[in-house]
């Protein structure tokens, strides 16, 4: 693989794309396929490669051929030419950002673990059913109220779920009745106390659904 990639001119490589269409500086990608060569290797499968360059936690993984080039890589083989309908998206940099656009998924499944999905399985089929939807509904909304209220705040827009059980879910504060009110007491002193009342009243102030 690495005497295909070295075969590729300078000018084979195109500049990364985003899921948004924006451009990805730093950050390049190349058809490969017809380059790499290999006995028993589907007709229509295509190879694409991306490189970038390798940040101080990835210098001691690089091989010898990527030390020499000064530059990370990664192959994406696939069997996608192009999807009916979506104009360029046969091209190499749409092929590039709809496979990555896949660790988005590996990485909500990794946080619907985090949420729960991790203590299966149990010995009763029933009682799995229950704790799947339990854990998925806590992962969606977990996940909407970031998006839908917290998508501004530094340190919980983009959260775990540990982080976000400690900084927001475990609420530091008590419900107080007075005057036939209910009053949700707040610490003063709680760090995130802004980003709570913040989140509340965006929630509050959604549409009710019908």
């Amino acid at each position: 693989m690495t005497r295909a990639i070295a075969r590729l001119p300078e000018d084979a490589w195109e500049t990364s794309l985003h899921q948004d269409g924006s451009v990805q500086e730093g950050y390049f990608v190349a058809e490969l396929t017809g380059v790499n060569t290999r006995e028993g290797w589907p007709d229509r499968m295509r190879l694409l490669v991306r490189r970038v360059k390798p940040s101080r936690r990835h210098l001691k993984k690089l091989t010898a051929f990527e030390k020499q080039t000064g530059w990370r890589y990664c192959i994406t083989a696939t069997n996608i030419h192009r999807m009916r309908g979506i104009a360029g998206s046969g091209h190499a940099q749409f092929l590039d950002a709809l496979h990555r656009s896949h660790a988005g998924v590996e990485d909500r499944v990794r946080t619907n673990k985090a949420m729960g999905l991790d203590n299966l399985p149990s010995a009763s089929w029933e009682v799995n059913r229950g704790w799947m939807l339990a854990s998925n509904l806590a992962t969606d909304l977990d996940a909407w109220l970031r998006l839908l209220a917290l998508h501004d705040t530094d340190g919980l827009a983009h959260a775990e779920p540990d982080t976000m059980r400690f900084r927001l879910y475990h609420l530091p504060a008590r419900l107080a009745d007075h005057a036939r009110h209910r009053w949700l007491r707040i610490e003063r002193t709680w760090p995130w106390a802004k980003a709570f009342t913040t989140c509340w009243q965006r929630l509050t102030a959604l549409p009710a659904i019908t």
